[in-house]
């Protein structure tokens, strides 16, 4: 009877799987080895009413509490038994923009995010989100036909992940200048165009362009720039205009005549005392 009444309770347990209001629970199991259960919180993605979303509305299922040996592969596989899985995205946090991000470069944001995550999957078809919160586990993350790797050999993979292809960068680079360069040639035509149109309210737009080019910002050009306005200043100053100012300077000529009679005469006195008598 107590026995009976453990294994009552224990799938009593199993099936009140404790879970945040408006998410559904679906354990999963690194390895079949394993014994204790982890727990995906899942539910319907959506936005409030009015607003853009950067994901499609009614396929895409939002996943709370995803382990960090959990991939977007292993997310993927999990679910696909749902239906067909567009695309999976891993993030630190849930995404709070209304507007659509561009894809970030898998070069110049390499980290792995640690700990635990959030996820984005996105179905095909709308039935995969339903059949996703209905769906029963626990799943097996690490299996023999799609084997997850973990402590030394996952580190030797994320080493040799890290390091970066040179064509594929500089691919990458070079379709990113181009899409810069096409960006910035579109900007000044759209500026030449508009200098000197009043707008609609009969304003005009001053630019920096004009007749004359624009001298280049650099640190020698403002150092050049600084040294005419000092030169141009010095020479507005008036000297020995006022007559405390002509006092001064006289005064300051006889410290300097005073002084260098001084080094003058210690001059001498050193010539004097190094000359020595020789008849020969």
């Amino acid at each position: 009877m107590v026995a009976r009444r453990r294994k009552r309770a224990a799938r009593d347990s199993e099936d009140r799987i404790p879970s945040p209001p408006g998410y559904a629970a679906i354990p999963i199991k690194f390895s079949e080895k394993q014994q204790a259960s982890h727990y995906l919180y899942v539910r319907a993605h959506s936005v409030r009413e009015g607003t853009r979303s950067t994901w499609p509305q009614k396929r895409t299922l939002f996943v709370l509490n995803v382990p960090p040996y959990c991939t977007e592969e292993c997310l993927s596989r999990l679910l696909s038994s749902c239906g067909p899985v567009q695309s999976v995205q891993l993030q630190e946090n849930p995404d709070p923009a209304e507007s659509p991000k561009e894809p970030g470069s898998k070069f110049f944001h390499p980290q792995p995010v640690p700990g635990f995550q959030v996820a984005y999957v996105v179905f095909q078809k709308p039935h995969g989100v339903s059949a996703a919160l209905a769906l029963k586990g626990p799943l097996l993350v690490s299996t023999e036909s799609h084997p997850v790797k973990s402590g030394i050999h996952k580190w030797i993979r994320d080493y040799a992940d890290s390091l970066p292809d040179p064509e594929a960068l500089r691919v990458e680079v070079d379709t990113f200048m181009e899409a810069y360069d096409q960006k910035i040639t579109e900007e000044e035509a759209k500026a030449k165009e508009e200098e000197g149109v009043p707008d609609e309210e009969g304003w005009v737009k001053v630019t920096r362009r004009g007749r004359r080019p624009v001298l280049p910002r650099t640190e020698a050009a403002s150092l050049r720039v600084l040294e005419r306005e000092r030169q141009k200043r010095a020479r507005k100053e008036l000297l020995n205009f006022y007559a405390w100012q002509h006092r001064e300077s006289k005064m300051e000529h006889l410290a300097q005549l005073r002084k260098k009679f001084e080094e003058d005469k210690q001059r001498i006195e050193l010539l004097r005392a190094q000359r020595k008598f020789r008849p020969y």
